[in-house]
């Protein structure tokens, strides 16, 4: 997709790629900040305690954030033992990342609604909101790596909570498949729609 993107229209792959870029940066600065307020300094130290995309993307997952429009970025480490509740605020650093991209999503929105803007920009933003919503919306999914499996991994009762982590060890094979089989995108897709039929831009 982006690889025709660049071939066919240039212009239009920079607002992608940026609007990607940005999403995946707020997301892991926004795991790193709610780390930092628990107590924990680990990703401070890091550098990670930044806006600067630098810091935050993986070098394979930007190459494939460019070439398929799919990618990752960098995990942003904590340590539990620097948090008073390991498990809550686990689970709230886990959610900060997707909470992040909803608040840039209606943010953005907001400014299209509100703000004279020339096209260009609106596409941007349009791009922004998309991808927010997309990026929240697929790390909320309760599969390990991403922020859903830690999430219900904190909230989840200290007796059920080590089974529930052993699937973290196949999981990651299932995640690929679903997304490569393209599960995830028919999932994804009515939910990002009404998402922007909510925010009345569709």
């Amino acid at each position: 997709m982006f690889i025709n993107l660049l071939l066919n229209n240039p212009i239009l792959f920079v607002l992608a790629a940026s609007a990607l870029i940005l999403s995946i940066s707020v997301h892991e600065f926004a795991h790193a900040y709610a780390a930092n307020k628990l107590g924990d300094f680990t990703a401070k130290y890091l550098g990670r305690l930044t806006l600067n995309p630098l810091a935050h993307l993986d070098p394979v997952g930007t190459i494939l954030l460019l070439t398929v429009g799919f990618g990752w970025g960098k995990p942003v480490p904590y340590n539990p033992a620097n948090l008073k509740n390991p498990a809550r605020d686990g689970a709230i650093i886990a959610f900060s990342g997707p909470l992040s991209n909803f608040i840039l999503a209606i943010s953005f929105a907001a400014f299209m609604h509100f703000l004279p803007l020339p096209s260009i920009v609106t596409s941007l933003f349009y791009l922004i909101v998309s991808y927010n919503l997309i990026l929240g919306f697929f790390n909320l999914i309760p599969i390990f790596p991403l922020d859903g499996f830690n999430i219900v991994t904190g909230l989840l009762p200290h007796r059920l909570r080590a089974q529930w982590l052993q699937m973290a060890t196949f999981s990651m094979i299932f995640l690929i498949i679903l997304v490569i089989t393209g599960v995830t995108s028919k999932i994804l897709n009515p939910v990002l729609n009404i998402s922007l039929t909510i925010l009345g831009l569709q």
